[in-house]
């Protein structure tokens, strides 16, 4: 599977930006999605992961209640929306996907398979 994503920018504090990631190869609907993120001098962390399943996403503490995932199978691609962002959320950001059962969502990096470029979030105060 290769992953491709795009939709990073500059934003000031508060302000909203939407990340998206497109796949192509493998069959999407079979694949588990994620969103980290590495800030500099910093360890890649999690941010977020959905499911087989639309129904199924869990988001890191730091990004409850402000950042959305979601995908779409037709379009073969997972969105990550991010509100009431904040200086601390400038990351360089990263899509990440592998094949897995229904019921498993991995949450750590190195149970992902396949990974994006990544795109870079700055968020000025």
């Amino acid at each position: 599977v290769q992953l491709q994503a795009f939709g990073g920018g500059l934003v000031k504090a508060g302000g909203s930006l939407r990340l998206s990631c497109a796949a192509s190869g493998g069959t999407f609907s079979r694949l588990s999605l994620g969103w980290f993120r590495q800030a500099p001098g910093k360890e890649r962390e999690f941010v977020t992961a959905i499911g087989r399943s639309t129904s199924s996403t869990y988001y890191g503490d730091s990004v409850k209640g402000r950042f959305t995932i979601s995908r779409d199978n037709t379009k073969k691609t997972v969105t990550l929306q991010m509100t009431s962002l904040k200086p601390e959320d400038t990351a360089v950001y990263y899509c990440a996907a592998r094949e897995t059962i229904m019921t498993h969502i991995p949450l750590t990096e190195q149970e992902y398979k396949s990974w994006g470029q990544g795109t870079q979030v700055t968020v000025s105060s």
